[in-house]
């Protein structure tokens, strides 16, 4: 059987973890919020009335997409494209191709930042690997203008994050809703765990603090890994309504 990505692949690994998954998912809420091109999630409202299970459905998406059989992850892509066009009917308009890349770029970005930070650091050839698999993503969409190689998206990627990022309104208000979604306590560690995995750019623009305080937490946190019982303390802080979400994502892989 052949599989989108490769049984053995880096991309596989990162991906088939909740905690990794869940920091990936940190740094994309923090880098959403931004995007100038955030009002097109505002469009159909889906994104303020859920914004936890909005951005939990990309990631879960992306997820598919790695662990599928090569014609049922073209499938889930396709099915991805088609849910974009029919935005774009509605409201009349097209969706910027850098906005596209925006989202593909933050996959391939803080898949590296998450990985790094929660296990070791990647080898240039890991991270090749990974920008591959997420580009053919991006083609099987037709995303127009993507790099052709790491370097190429490296340096895009810096330009993206120079040019498409802005403090918005809504970036105030999606915040908002990440805290009344997730309660003091629990928003005040995602915006900690955010420090940890955005670009120096997301955190000038958010006025963050360049050192989290769960650094010190996240070492216990590994630590526990020898005891097994990482993965209890992980479900004690998470929201019960996402609690079974995520706990799926520790399960056998697709």
């Amino acid at each position: 059987m052949k599989y989108f990505v490769d049984e053995n692949s880096i991309v596989r690994k990162i991906w088939g973890k909740a905690d990794t998954i869940l920091f990936i998912f940190a740094g994309a809420s923090a880098e959403f919020a931004l995007n100038k091109a955030v009002d097109w999630l505002y469009f159909t409202g889906k994104l303020p009335a859920d914004p936890l299970g909005r951005l939990f459905s990309t990631v879960t998406y992306a997820r598919q997409i790695v662990f599928s059989e090569h014609e049922a992850a073209l499938f889930a892509i396709d099915k991805i494209t088609a849910i974009h066009k029919v935005v774009e009917e509605n409201r009349g308009a097209q969706i910027p191709d850098w906005a596209y890349r925006d989202v593909l770029f933050m996959l391939i970005d803080y898949s590296i930042r998450s990985f790094e930070v929660l296990e070791r650091k990647l080898t240039e050839s890991e991270k090749e690997e990974i920008f591959t698999t997420f580009y053919q993503v991006g083609f099987r969409m037709g995303i127009n203008g993507l790099p052709i190689n790491f370097e190429q998206w490296r340096n895009m990627r810096a330009g993206h994050l120079q040019e498409n990022l802005l403090f918005s309104d809504f970036t105030q208000d999606l915040y908002k809703q990440y805290k009344k979604h997730l309660g003091v306590i629990r928003y005040y560690m995602l915006k900690q765990v955010q420090v940890m995995v955005v670009p120096q750019q997301v955190i000038k623009l958010l006025s963050m603090n360049n050192f989290s305080l769960l650094t010190p937490v996240l070492l216990a946190y590994k630590f526990a890994r020898v005891f097994k019982v990482e993965k209890f303390i992980r479900n004690i802080i998470l929201p019960k309504e996402y609690k079974s979400q995520v706990t799926d994502l520790d399960k056998l892989q697709l």
